[in-house]
C-alpha cells in the first residue's frame, strides 16, 4: 500500500523527500515562513503536485481546522521546541496549550494516524531538567494512548558528514507495534568529498542558523574549512550535500538564507531509514494479523 503523511513545520522539506524516497505520498503541509514555502513549493510542486494543487499546502498550523485536515497513516514534524511554561504541574495534554505542540497532540487526538515521527533539538530531552519530555511523552502516551520510542540521533551515523545530534520521537496507534531503531551506518562521503579538496577532518561541523563567519580557530566556527591549506566557507552547494539533500535541489533565495534554510532542516538519510524502519513496523503489524 501507498501511506499517506502530513509535513507539519515543513521548512524546506527534508521530511518530504525522505518519506517520497520511500514510496509514500504527503497529503498535506504546513510551514508559515514564506522563503521556506517558495523552496519547499519549487523542488515539491513537480513531485508531489496533487498537494498544491488541492490546496492543501498551507502557512499557519494553528489556523488550521484540524478535522479539516485528509486521512493520513503518518505524521510527521520537525516542530518548534518553545518553551513550556506549565510544564511540571498536569504533565499531559492540558500543559501543552500554548505550544506549537499542542497542534501535533490535537491532530494525533482527531485524525488518529497509525504512526507519528517528531524530530527536535537534542536540548529538548534535557530542558527544564527532563520535565518537557515528560509533558510531550506523557501526551503522547498516557493522553493519546500511543507508543513512543526515542533516541538522540547523528547524521553522521546515516552515512552523512555532519554531528547534527536531534532527538528522534516514533509512535505507533497500536502500542504492541515492535519498532526496531535503524543500525548505524558508515559514511557515505567525508567532508574532503563534499569541499572537493583536502579538509582534516572527516565529519564536518553541525550546520546552524545564523553566526557564520566566526574566525576559522574560534569555537563558534560552524562554516569554516582549512581546504588544501586555505580557509574556505561553506555554500548552499556544500551544505545540500551536508544535509542528504540532491544535487538538483534548489533555492529561489539568496545564498544566505538557503543556508540559514539549510541550518533548520532535517539530515534527511537519517530521517529516511528511521522512517523506513517505522514503515517496516507498520507492514509487520498488519501482516500479522
Amino acid at each position: 500500500m501507498t501511506y499517506k503523511f502530513i509535513d507539519l513545520f515543513a521548512g524546506i522539506g527534508g521530511f518530504h523527500l525522505a518519506l517520497h524516497n520511500l514510496g509514500a505520498e504527503c497529503v498535506f503541509a504546513s510551514e508559515w515562513d514564506e522563503n521556506a514555502r517558495k523552496t519547499y513549493e519549487l523542488n515539491f510542486k513537480e513531485i508531489s503536485p496533487k498537494l498544491f494543487e488541492s490546496g492543501n499546502y498551507v502557512g499557519d498550523i494553528t489556523k488550521v481546522d484540524k478535522a479539516s485536515i485528509p486521512d493520513f497513516d503518518i505524521l510527521c514534524a520537525g516542530f518548534p521546541c518553545q518553551p513550556f511554561s506549565q510544564a511540571g504541574h498536569k504533565l499531559g495534554f492540558d500543559d501543552t496549550r500554548g505550544t506549537l505542540f499542542f497542534d501535533i497532540a490535537e491532530i494525533i487526538r482527531i485524525k488518529q494516524p497509525q504512526a507519528f515521527f517528531l524530530e527536535n533539538v537534542r536540548g529538548l530531552f534535557k530542558h527544564d531538567e527532563g520535565k518537557t519530555f515528560q509533558v510531550i511523552k506523557n501526551a503522547l502516551t498516557i493522553d493519546l494512548g500511543y507508543s513512543l520510542h526515542y533516541s538522540i540521533v547523528k547524521a553522521s551515523e546515516h552515512g552523512l558528514p555532519q554531528h547534527r545530534p536531534r532527538l528522534f520521537m516514533v509512535g505507533f496507534k497500536n502500542p504492541d507495534t515492535p519498532f526496531e531503531h535503524p543500525k548505524k551506518k558508515d559514511l557515505l562521503f567525508n567532508m574532503s568529498d563534499v569541499m572537493k579538496g583536502q579538509v582534516n577532518r572527516e565529519v564536518g561541523f553541525t550546520l546552524r542558523v545564523g553566526g557564520g563567519r566566526s574566525p576559522i580557530d574560534d569555537r563558534r566556527n560552524w562554516d569554516g574549512y582549512i581546504v588544501d591549506g586555505e580557509v574556505r566557507r561553506i555554500t548552499p552547494t556544500e551544505g545540500k550535500k551536508m544535509q542528504g539533500f540532491p544535487d538538483d535541489f534548489e533555492f529561489p533565495v539568496s545564498n544566505s538564507e538557503a543556508l540559514k534554510q539549510l541550518g533548520n532542516s532535517v539530515a534527511v538519510n537519517a530521517i529516511q531509514d528511521w522512517a523506513e524502519s517505522m514503515i517496516r513496523s507498520l507492514e509487520h503489524k498488519k501482516n500479522s494479523k
